[in-house]
């Protein structure tokens, strides 16, 4: 069995999606989730996910794969960070404006 480490990022979830979400997952922060799940579980919450959650979720999904580089990186909605790809590296990028 392949497991596949999910890892999903929020800025808001729907009651009833987070609920959903912490059947496969844990929450190590608020509206951070943490899975080690197999491939096809995997998907299927992602596609979940995708279906459920409004823009203003703001999600970034991180998933292994097993192809380089070895993970693939997701966004639904307006996320604090934006994606982009560098020699077809997925990378995260602070927008500008945003401290923490």
């Amino acid at each position: 069995m392949e497991v596949n480490i999910v890892v999903v990022i929020a800025n808001y979830l729907p009651p009833a999606v987070r609920g959903r979400m912490k059947l496969w997952f844990i929450e190590p922060r608020p509206n951070v989730f943490v899975s080690g799940i197999k491939d096809s579980v995997a998907n299927d919450v992602v596609d979940f996910l995708y279906e459920h959650c409004p823009v203003n979720s703001g999600l970034i999904v991180f998933q292994k794969i097993n192809k380089p580089p070895g993970y693939k990186i997701r966004g639904i909605g307006d996320t604090q960070r934006s994606l982009t790809q560098i020699s077809g590296m997925q990378l995260i990028m602070e927008k500008e404006g945003i401290t923490e």
